[in-house]
């Protein structure tokens, strides 16, 4: 054991005044239906997940707060999801509404003389805990973690002025992640305005622009593999092409593989599978030499005189979306693929604007949006390095000096 370290359950941290562990009321007693415009704060897993306190404003009477004071929430107190989303954290800053947690949350109350919240929420968070708790959550379609589960993880106790170093430590990173997540929310921002000024809303393209079918500045891509060895790679309405081993974490296409498409570098790929995030268009260009992809994706090749560049910037944008949805029918097929043909697709109407201005567009959107991606790697590094430095602290490998009290 590391010297002047103990371990404790985690049920067994608190003082007499209040139970260390309390779930929120079961039942109907706190519905929506109980809910009313000024009261007491009902505290819920919205602002846990989002690390806002004041994320949702619900709010209940006097009487009922009073009914169910037990579940009161104090400044101090560390608040963790029991359901769905388990095991995230928020410790109540001072000054918060006098509230209750709704039956999602726990409620842990600490005896602040021998552990200190910051600590103990950052020691709940880490990633080897929160496998953990993931590991002992149970349920079907929603997961949910019990007292019990929760109650006897075995919690590291350093001297409380070492506690107190760690978590101002761990407290700086965040500071730092969070001015970096702020900046990459305006360059964010900055990026879809700078999109909507040049290609519009809705599919409203400028009047200066010519508009003609896609097929009249593409043509369609259906060669198929000639035996050589290419990637096989699917489209993800979020990150793009991805090697579908990676997707599926399993290679999916078998020996239909013979069928798939033949792409290269710079050629287009419109997979047609449903998508909650992408739901009409999920278009991108090839950044690789050669892949394989699925023979339902539509694909296509930029005709001589087109910036790739522009027209990825256009799709990437949704600016198809209201043509497509006007042409794909009821849905989704049973095998999860639009109800949209090749003829409709090439059919849909784009933008040409003079070479000149695709070039100048393209330049200034792909340097808005390197920017984006600068900061979500610098985000991903330190977001890293902080799960490294907390493996250390946590566990003691790294012991940090503490100045003696005058």
């Amino acid at each position: 054991m590391l010297d002047g370290w103990t371990y404790r359950r985690l049920d067994r941290l608190g003082d007499k005044r209040r139970p260390v562990l309390k779930a929120g009321p079961f039942g109907s007693a706190v519905t929506k239906e109980t809910y009313v415009e000024a009261g007491y704060k009902v505290y819920g897993q919205q602002e846990v997940v989002s690390g806002n306190i004041n994320a949702e404003r619900y709010y209940i009477t006097p009487e009922t707060y009073s009914r169910l004071k037990s579940c009161s929430v104090e400044a101090g107190d560390v608040l963790i999801t029991m359901m769905g989303t388990v095991g995230r954290l928020l410790v109540v800053p001072d000054g918060a509404e006098p509230g209750i947690i709704n039956p999602r949350l726990m409620r842990i109350s600490l005896d602040k003389s021998l552990v200190d919240p910051a600590f103990f929420s950052a020691f709940l968070g880490s990633s080897q805990i929160q496998r953990l708790l993931e590991r002992r959550a149970h349920g079907g379609t929603m997961l949910g973690l019990n007292a019990d589960a929760l109650g006897s993880l075995m919690i590291p106790i350093p001297p409380l002025p070492e506690q107190r170093k760690i978590a101002e430590i761990l407290r700086t990173w965040d500071l730092g992640l969070e001015k970096l997540e702020a900046l990459r929310a305006a360059k964010r921002d900055h990026l879809n305005g700078l999109t909507q000024k040049v290609f519009g809303v809705g599919g409203a393209f400028p009047d200066r622009w010519e508009q003609v079918p896609l097929s009249a500045i593409s043509t369609r891509v259906r060669r198929q593999n000639g035996g050589g060895e290419h990637p096989v790679m699917t489209i993800s309405a979020k990150s793009g092409f991805r090697l579908q081993s990676d997707k599926f974490s399993r290679d999916m296409a078998g020996s239909s593989v013979e069928r798939y498409i033949l792409l290269h570098e710079g050629e287009f790929a419109y997979n047609k599978g449903n998508s909650l995030t992408a739901p009409y268009v999920c278009i991108f260009a090839l950044d690789r030499p050669t892949a394989l992809v699925p023979f339902v994706y539509f694909c296509f090749a930029l005709n001589t005189g087109m910036n790739r560049e522009f027209f990825g910037h256009l799709f990437a944008a949704g600016a198809l979306n209201h043509q497509l949805s006007r042409l794909i029918n009821s849905g989704v097929r049973n095998d999860g693929l639009l109800n949209l043909n090749p003829e409709d697709f090439f059919g849909c109407k784009v933008p040409v604007p003079l070479i000149s201005e695709q070039s100048a567009i393209a330049q200034a959107l792909t340097a808005a949006k390197q920017e984006v991606s600068l900061l979500d790697s610098e985000i991903d590094l330190l977001n890293r390095q902080k799960r490294g430095l907390m493996q250390k602290l946590l566990t003691g490998e790294w012991r940090v000096k503490v100045e003696a009290a005058a």
